[in-house]
């Protein structure tokens, strides 16, 4: 059966923090509804922790690093789901109900299978 990443972007914010305890339950609403085609997936800390590498020169140049995101937007990726779909209409379906649909976005993107 295919598979799909949900990419979530929504305003830049810290899943870990007490005010985000509302929303958290609607997501742990969406994992108990969706479950049985959720294979995977993880929430991610806000930009502020980010570190962006860069190869100047290409393979083997210098590792240069900054701190922060790679770039300033109004939405950022806040997470995923890897969900396992009959087809992109049924993920399509799926990610509607992910709570980010409601005030972000959710981009849904068949994930390639190379056999492993």
């Amino acid at each position: 059966m295919p598979q799909y990443a949900a990419i979530i972007y929504s305003p830049d914010v810290d899943w870990t923090a007490p005010e985000q305890a509302a929303e958290m339950g609607e997501y742990n609403a969406f994992a108990a509804a969706a479950g049985a085609v959720i294979r995977g997936g993880a929430a991610l800390y806000p930009t502020s922790t980010a570190t962006t590498v860069r190869v100047t020169g290409g393979k083997g140049g210098d590792v240069v690093t900054s701190d922060g995101p790679y770039a300033e937007t109004k939405e950022v990726l806040t997470g995923f789901y890897l969900l396992e779909c009959a087809d992109l209409d049924e993920a399509v379906r799926l990610a509607a109900t992910i709570p980010t649909a409601w005030n972000g976005a959710v981009e849904v993107r068949p994930v390639i299978d190379f056999g492993r």
